[in-house]
């Protein structure tokens, strides 16, 4: 049973199904928008929508002519055509199985007929979801189980982790995501899998691992998918120094290690950017600047240290400069906030504001 909320959306795109079905073809609604809307009525974009077909490039092509606008065929070679609906923006792509060579996430695109063959190489069951809307009534099409996954709050993969991970190793820093967007729990095997393949994270440019963690960063509530990267051995490919931060005691927090206590100031940051990447970083010098003095552990200049740090990892993870700089700047003036509660004076607030630029 599909539920209501889709029909807006099945509505909207009744012309397209129309279109494909005096052709001839198949058209299923598929990706995103379909798990979002199966959770709720507000969790969705609808204004982006991914549909799949039988249909090659140029047949897709054929059948949109006179109907749509801002055709985009960037993708074409990869079997997708984007274009606008109204106000609504398409990517109808041609049904795929792909082959991954063992030393680039980059797959060999090779179109299908088959519906399975395409859904079986999405990267989670819950993403591998279908409403064929060129059926007689819209039908769901669920052949791994991710209606299932979804009620339960459990992430797994159509295919064994170990071949989906193995495949894209893109997909183990998504997982990170997912499971802390959605609040989902690991399917038995995928941290096993994970710690088996980090590694393959070799393989991929730093752009791509910046992109997947700044979307990770500026979720609601990203502690669990920073608690996966830390728990396995993903954080060690691109920010070792935040794994060896769980080996730091943390007294002052109330927390049980500088780790514990650095998630915790994530989480509570404002979800912007900036602010969630300097608060990941603002205690990354404390195991550099660790001494033990007769007043106990001390982190001198963990701050000046730590801006330094920062500007290295954001670098290596090439952020823009004047990102960095802004990142970098924070975690330099973090301790300034030390002693806020005994009151600063009006000016205090005026030089923190200049000096924060």
């Amino acid at each position: 049973m599909i539920p209501n909320r889709f029909a807006p959306t099945i509505r909207e795109l009744k012309p397209v199904v129309e279109r494909f079905a005096e052709r001839g073809f198949h058209l299923y609604l598929v990706g995103g928008i379909v798990r979002d809307l199966l959770l709720g009525p507000t969790t969705s974009d609808v204004s982006d929508v991914d549909l799949t077909t039988d249909a090659e490039p140029n047949e897709i092509l054929t059948t949109l002519a006179g109907m749509v606008h801002s055709i985009n065929r960037a993708g074409e070679r990869f079997g997708t055509i984007a274009c606008s609906l109204g106000s609504t923006r398409l990517e109808i792509t041609t049904h795929r199985a792909e082959a991954y060579a063992t030393t680039s996430r980059k797959p060999e695109v090779r179109f299908s007929t088959s519906l399975a063959d395409d859904l079986a190489r999405r990267d989670f069951t819950i993403n591998a979801i279908a409403i064929e809307l060129t059926a007689t009534e819209p039908l769901l099409i669920d052949p791994y189980n991710g209606v299932a996954d979804l009620v339960a709050r459990r992430l797994a993969t159509p295919l064994s982790a170990d071949i989906s991970f193995g495949e894209d190793p893109l997909r183990m820093l998504r997982a990170a995501r997912f499971i802390a967007r959605f609040d989902l729990t690991p399917a038995e095997g995928m941290i096993v899998a994970i710690e088996k393949l980090a590694p393959r994270l070799d393989i991929l440019s730093r752009e791509r691992i910046r992109d997947e963690l700044s979307r990770l960063l500026i979720l609601p509530d990203p502690t669990k998918g920073l608690q996966l990267l830390v728990d396995t051995p993903l954080a060690i490919n691109f920010l070792p120094a935040l794994a060896s931060l769980r080996l730091e005691q943390d007294p002052v927090h109330h927390h049980k290690d500088v780790l514990a206590h650095t998630i915790a100031v994530v989480q509570k940051c404002s979800p912007r950017l900036r602010l969630r990447l300097a608060a990941l970083l603002h205690d990354i010098a404390k195991p550099k600047t660790r001494a033990i003095g007769p007043d106990g552990v001390t982190f001198h200049f963990h701050d000046v240290v730590g801006a330094r740090m920062a500007t290295s990892i954001l670098t290596e993870l090439r952020y823009p400069k004047d990102f960095i700089g802004d990142v970098s700047k924070l975690v330099a003036l973090h301790l300034r906030f030390h002693g806020y509660d005994a009151g600063w004076t009006d000016s205090a607030v005026r030089r923190y504001v200049r000096d924060a630029g």
